[in-house]
């Protein structure tokens, strides 16, 4: 969790599609096989968890997405899951493109081991143990300053919100893959958002 990846642009069973197999060479279990399959079975269960949500859930078009592209293709949006932590506010400000934010998050992927499980390998965040609202470590940066889809969540937050957040490889980092992170990875951050800056202007500490 040392680079904070998401600061930087540059930076239905499993069983079906092979949790592992072994490489030719070695007999190693390769633990991210058929991973672009896996995301994407993983990705395509999501509409069931926004359709018995509850209002819980929301699903975000990506900022960058014009309206004529396709309808409903999956990997033009960010799904949310709104977690109630007692620390929302009433305010009705959103952060601008331009905008810095103080933020925690803690970023994972999905697991390697268990079918549609979010409960993966942690690879960034400002969180160390638990998630507390109240107590974590926070984080400054541009909005424009992260991968797409952390970037449209941020675009839809107001201070206080705390929200999980789907990423689907197409808004994250795509066929690239990152040090410790896989190629075609969904990003799945809980994340928090404390305080908005407009441009030239300081944030408080937090």
């Amino acid at each position: 969790m040392k680079n904070h990846f998401i600061i930087f642009l540059t930076v239905m069973t499993m069983g079906l599609l092979g949790l592992s197999s072994c490489t030719e060479d070695t007999g190693e279990v390769d633990q991210y096989a058929n991973w672009q399959e896996r995301n994407d079975q993983f990705f395509a269960t999501l509409e069931d968890s926004l359709a018995n949500g509850s209002g819980t859930w929301k699903k975000i078009k990506c900022f960058s997405k014009s309206a004529d592209s396709i309808p409903g293709k999956n990997t033009d949006y960010i799904y949310v899951k709104v977690i109630p932590t007692g620390f929302e506010t009433t305010d009705t400000v959103r952060p601008l493109f331009n905008d810095s934010v103080r933020v925690s998050y803690q970023g994972r992927i999905i697991s390697t081991e268990v079918a549609n499980s979010s409960d993966g390998k942690i690879f960034d965040g400002t969180v160390y143990g638990d998630y507390n609202v109240k107590t974590n470590a926070t984080a400054r940066f541009k909005v424009s300053g992260t991968v797409l889809g952390f970037t449209t969540a941020l675009l839809h937050m107001h201070r206080g919100d705390t929200w999980r957040v789907y990423i689907p490889y197409a808004l994250g980092y795509g066929a690239a893959s990152q040090t410790g992170l896989p190629a075609y990875s969904t990003l799945i951050f809980d994340m928090t958002l404390y305080a908005i800056a407009p441009e030239g202007t300081a944030l408080p500490n937090i």
